[in-house]
């Protein structure tokens, strides 16, 4: 281990015992973080590209071939049609009905993780914070043992704690917030997405009733 590993382990020491579910946290927010990324990267496609597609065989009565180009395509998109495409023959609610229940088993998967990614947001700063409070009791500890009578170098422990804390708490907080928005973000432009791509097979589907057979 070289100096600025042993400097890092030094700092942690004297943030208290308060720095390692602090630390956790970190460990947490960045494993949900790369988790989360790949797994929305995977789910993404060009939306546009696909529901062209789409929309050229389905006017052309060939479902068959819609439901085979959903099943070649990755993504809760191309699932939710699927389920649609599946009911093309029954009436426009049972249509709905259908997409709906594939949306709601789709949802969850897209936000997996993202509550204890909020979660390690929330808490990181309250354990900085806790920190804080540990360390300037610690100060007032060493005041009230000696009478007052203290030198800042008697303090150093207390004012170590509470500052190291603070930082190590909002160094996790900051960067996990933004993630936690970026993600945040693309998920429910994800959802849009699904919302209107559904309504317009719905749209296709139904618009010239009987015409559509698998």
């Amino acid at each position: 281990m070289n100096t600025q590993d042993y400097q890092v382990f030094e700092i942690i020491f004297k943030g208290g015992i308060l720095m390692f579910p602090i630390m956790l946290c970190s460990v947490v927010a960045l494993a949900i973080a790369i988790e989360r990324f790949f797994s929305l990267r995977r789910a993404s496609i060009d939306t546009r590209e696909f529901m062209d597609t789409m929309r050229t065989v389905l006017r052309q009565n060939r479902i068959q071939e819609a439901v085979d180009l959903c099943d070649q395509t990755s993504g809760p998109i191309a699932r939710i049609l699927r389920a649609g495409l599946l009911k093309s023959n029954r009436s426009k609610e049972d249509i709905r009905e259908a997409i709906e229940d594939a949306g709601h088993l789709e949802i969850p998967r897209l936000e997996r993780y993202m509550s204890a990614l909020a979660t390690c947001t929330s808490i990181a700063p309250l354990l900085g914070l806790l920190g804080t409070v540990q360390g300037l009791i610690k100060c007032f500890a060493v005041i009230e043992n000696k009478k007052g009578q203290v030198n800042p170098s008697d303090l150093a422990e207390g004012v170590g704690n509470a500052l190291i804390t603070t930082a190590a708490g909002l160094a996790v907080a900051i960067p996990a917030l933004v993630v936690y928005n970026y993600f945040i973000a693309r998920v429910d432009n994800m959802i849009l997405e699904m919302e209107i791509s559904s309504s317009e097979l719905v749209e296709l589907l139904t618009k010239h009733r009987g015409e559509y057979q698998i």
